[in-house]
């Protein structure tokens, strides 16, 4: 008996277009709700993934899609130089897979395609993600994928929605 060719995925991955812009901002609200309890600012965020489309260097989009032709699923990258290792790092972020379609293989084809076109550069040495703390889930998933906890921990100041307070005017540390 001839060996049976597995059925093909239910879904292809491609490279986010501007026609994704809503349903990207629709799961990057949710993704903001679900992981970390956090709403979001609507046009800030319609804002951010509409630059990011439109320039691929500041933030890229891969997109799962069904049969029909529905976004069910994203995964983004920004890239970070390391001088330390002499090439780029590729920053996962914006991971979110439609409810529906949770643990059917979609987050593990778009990072299998990811994770092929960074090896293919030539100038990637990595791949790297930050997950929220409680979120086991994700973390497991990431596991079964073979990363790694780094064993950093991020830190950071963000200014988005505060004024420039007068120490920052006056170039106070």
């Amino acid at each position: 008996m001839a060996p049976t060719t597995p059925p093909a995925p239910a879904f292809t991955i491609r490279d986010a277009e501007h026609q994704d812009l809503d349903v990207i901002v629709e799961y990057n609200r949710r993704l903001a709700e679900e992981t970390e309890g956090k709403s979001l600012d609507p046009s800030i965020l319609r804002s951010g993934v509409s630059r990011a489309l439109a320039d691929p260097d500041r933030l890229r989009y891969w997109v799962a899609i069904d049969p029909d032709g529905r976004v069910i699923g994203q995964t983004a990258i920004t890239r970070e130089w390391s001088d330390w290792r002499d090439g780029w790092l590729w920053w996962l972020q914006s991971v979110y897979v439609e409810a529906h379609y949770r643990g059917q293989g979609v987050f593990k084809a778009l990072y299998h395609r990811i994770r092929v076109e960074a090896k293919a550069s030539g100038d990637v040495i990595g791949i790297r993600l930050y997950v929220e703390h409680e979120n086991q889930r994700a973390k497991e998933a990431y596991r079964g994928l073979g990363l790694e906890a780094a064993g950093y921990s991020v830190f950071e100041e963000l200014w988005i929605g505060t004024p420039v307070d007068e120490a920052d005017s006056q170039g106070a540390p």
